[in-house]
């Protein structure tokens, strides 16, 4: 008879015994061997079942194969838990205990014998274990999808018999209250012999230097099911349509959750600047971060054909990036990849991994698309970690969250500052706090606020990103510069036109500029992009202004269960309540308004319908209907706190940019300079610390909202006053000069051009 060929193929290995055989054939040897048997009989059955293949089964130990890890560590501990329950109802103390060891290596068959390094490690694994346990390699762990309910205990470096470098090991069981996923009846894995020669390489190098194996792809399991487009929650794009789960952390260390993120981030927003992709936004595929979810799944809720999935393991300052690309609706890898380097190489691995993705979708790239990362980005390691940290901190959307953001992205710029993105996320963190009113949560005064917002802002235009567009968008459109909002909000779109922040900016223009038709294509395309983000505020706004009164209360009414602590969509509930005759309803919607609402002058007081004009930047049909609509639902007219918060406010002209007051003496830097010479009070309306650094010599600083009870401590009503802010795009000085004349003041003098042009101009300046 001719011998067995010898034959070699890599598997993940699961090695099982009986803990304490001995005493127990001692206790009963009949009993014993039939119990022990019994207990690998069933063993067996979840094995296939788990698409796994039982190799050997002799006495006490059982030796089985499979394709994928996540097979066999979810078939060991299937097991494992019906098996307690097996023990349980055993009347005597002769109860087989079972221990399993999971590793990955190859196995060699010869002459009927199984043998090989991957067998030997299972079994050493193994006796690791506990009864009842189950015990995996560094591979193994590497290889499972943080998606499966597991938890795993660290046990560290183990010095295995046998073995020259110790091997990192794992205890893993079954998550408290979740249920261990379904075997896929008839699915056998599909892996390619290129996929095996792959990984034969990767376990190879990764044995000589920890003794054990790491890879990843392999254990993903292909979707039981295709995607189908008829199924899918919306059409599929005319152009290749992609999602990007958040990348795993697959580091030790659970404080690099960040840098997953981040780099998830990143990549989502190098793909997303490529027009020839149709990319979802980061909210809705962050939603199923930790969620034990199917590739067919997320096509079809998110209406993709392409989903890509990886994982990040950070070891100090070493860097291994996993990334796959799957078509949802054949199940088949499009392209899967390893990445290994330094945190200086992260930023070639990002372009590496965008490259593929166009190469292997047929992306047809534009000139400015074929440049690479933007001027805006950095190179430098430690300002990409800083910013990283400070993005996290930032997407949290707390006042607390935002001091935190701002620590880190202050390092990031100072460690290089160029850093144009670094300087856009800090101009929006500080704009969020002065719109709002964050100051009294934050420590940072709005002066400050307000100033910082324009420093960076200035800097991140520099070399601009989407995110400083939208936010000189939204400051622009704050201000009633509403061309030149609009004009930043089609340079964000431009830039980055799978950004849905874009058009939801755009969107949020039209509609308070009384074009709601045109404002709600806008949010319809980002809600497209970004299917499971809460743009139900907008959306609500725009079909409130379209004065579809059942859409609106039905879309409030979802964001309010959605976001309960934001209390504008319980202002807008209320509203679209009013106009529908529900008036009961409105109350209780406007009581939870007052409830959580935070008026920015800290005198906290039921909203009335004089405060509209304060609180709404919007087209004046768009008042009259809110303020219809809250009088409907039993909002009292009420009076404003002082004139100050609304009468100044009609004083402002503002046209194309350019800035008057009604009723103020507009003034240039000549004329300044004569007034100052007469000794006429100058009012310094900027922030503390930038008047500190150099200002019109005597002036007092005020900023505006100290004007209305501090200006009758400088200044007479019937005396001459001159207010100055930074230059021409600075307001500042505008309102302050709004409010003099609203208190009474007749001879109130507006130095538009301000410091600036005084600077320029070689007039003396006087630092404190």
């Amino acid at each position: 008879m001719a011998k067995d060929r010898l034959s070699g193929k890599l598997a993940v290995i699961l090695h099982a015994d009986i803990a304490g055989s001995t005493e127990l054939v001692q206790q009963d040897k009949q009993l014993a061997h039939e119990r022990i048997q019994n207990s690998f009989r069933r063993f067996s059955d979840t094995i296939g079942k788990y698409q796994g293949k039982v190799l050997e089964l002799r006495g006490d130990a059982l030796l089985a194969r499979f394709e994928r890890a996540s097979d066999a560590v979810t078939a060991a501990v299937s097991f494992q838990i019906e098996h307690s329950h097996y023990n349980d109802e055993l009347a005597d103390d002769l109860r087989p205990g079972i221990r399993v060891g999971i590793a990955m290596g190859e196995v060699v068959i010869a002459d009927n014998t199984v043998t090989g390094a991957g067998v030997v490690q299972a079994q050493r694994i193994e006796q690791l274990a506990d009864p009842g346990g189950v015990c995996i390699t560094a591979a193994i762990h590497e290889a499972l999808s943080k998606r499966l309910p597991l938890d795993f205990a660290n046990l560290g470096e183990q010095l295995l018999k046998g073995f020259d470098h110790p091997v990192h090991v794992y205890q893993v069981e079954l998550r408290p209250g979740e249920s261990i996923p379904l075997p896929k009846p008839g699915q056998r894995s599909a892996i390619r012999p290129k996929n095996w020669r792959l990984m034969a390489a990767v376990v190879g190098m990764a044995v000589v230097i920890t003794g054990g194996a790491m890879y990843w792809f392999e254990s993903r399991e292909p979707p039981g099911e295709v995607a189908v487009p008829a199924r899918m929650a919306f059409p599929l794009p005319d152009r290749p349509s992609i999602a990007v789960l958040p990348f795993v952390n697959m580091s030790n260390d659970v404080e690099q959750e960040f840098f997953a993120d981040g780099m998830t981030d990143d990549l989502i927003t190098d793909v997303s600047k490529l027009s020839g992709l149709f990319v979802i936004a980061r909210n809705s595929v962050f939603s199923y971060k930790n969620k034990a979810i199917k590739v067919q799944q997320v096509a079809e809720e998110l209406g993709v054909r392409y989903v890509m999935e990886g994982s990040v393991q950070r070891v100090g300052n070493q860097i291994r990036i996993n990334a796959q690309l799957v078509d949802a609706t054949t199940g088949g890898h499009v392209w899967a990849e390893r990445y290994d380097g330094s945190l200086d190489d992260v930023f070639t691995m990002r372009d590496n991994i965008t490259r593929r993705i166009v190469t292997a979708l047929s992306v047809t790239l534009v000139d400015q698309e074929k440049s690479g990362r933007a001027q805006a980005e950095t190179s430098n390691a430690e300002a990409y970690d800083a910013f990283l940290r400070g993005w996290t901190h930032y997407r949290l959307s707390t006042p607390e969250d935002s001091v935190k953001s701002i620590q880190f992205l202050e390092n990031a710029v100072k460690t290089d500052p160029g850093f144009g993105r670094a300087h856009a996320a800090l101009a929006a963190n500080y704009w969020r706090i002065y719109d709002n009113n964050w100051a009294k949560s934050t420590g940072i005064p709005y002066s400050d606020a307000l100033e910082k917002t324009n420093q960076h802002l200035e800097e991140a235009l520099k070399n601009p990103t989407p995110l400083a567009y939208r936010t000189a968008a939204k400051q622009n459109f704050y201000f009633k510069r509403s061309s030149k909002a609009m004009a930043q909000a089609e340079r964000a779109i431009a830039q980055d036109p799978n950004d849905p922040n874009g058009y939801e900016a755009m969107g949020s223009i039209l509609v308070n500029l009384g074009r709601a038709a045109e404002g709600l294509d806008y949010i319809k395309k980002a809600m497209r992009l970004d299917p499971q983000s809460d743009y139900l505020y907008r959306l609500g706004e725009a079909q409130f202004h379209l004065e579809r009164y059942e859409e609106a209360a039905a879309t409030m009414l979802r964001a309010t269960k959605r976001n309960p602590q934001n209390e504008w969509n319980y202002f807008l509930l209320a509203a679209a309540y009013g106009q529908l005759g529900r008036e009961s309803e409105g109350m209780s919607a406007i009581a939870k308004f007052n409830k959580t609402f935070h008026d920015p002058t800290d005198h906290q007081r039921p909203f009335t319908l004089a405060d509209i004009n304060t609180y709404l930047n919007s087209d004046v049909a768009n008042k009259e209907r809110l303020q219809e609509g809250l009088r409907k639902a039993g909002v009292p007219a009420g009076e404003p706190p002082a004139p100050a918060d609304t009468r100044y406010k009609d004083l402002v002209k503002v046209t194309e940019g350019t800035i008057d007051v009604e009723g103020a003496i507009k003034i240039d830097a000549v004329e300044a300079k004569t007034l100052h010479d007469r000794g006429v009070t100058f009012i310094d309306s900027r922030g503390s610390s930038l008047y500190k650094r150099g200002h019109i010599p005597g002036a007092t600083n005020l900023l505006f909202h100290q004007v209305w009870h501090s200006l009758s401590q400088y200044v007479a009503p019937g005396d001459e006053v001159v207010f100055y802010c930074d230059g021409k795009d600075c307001h500042l000085a505008a309102i302050s000069s709004a409010q003099a004349l609203s208190l009474g003041h007749t001879k109130v003098y507006y130095f538009a051009e301000g410091f600036k042009s005084w600077s320029i101009a070689g007039y003396p300046v006087e630092v404190r």
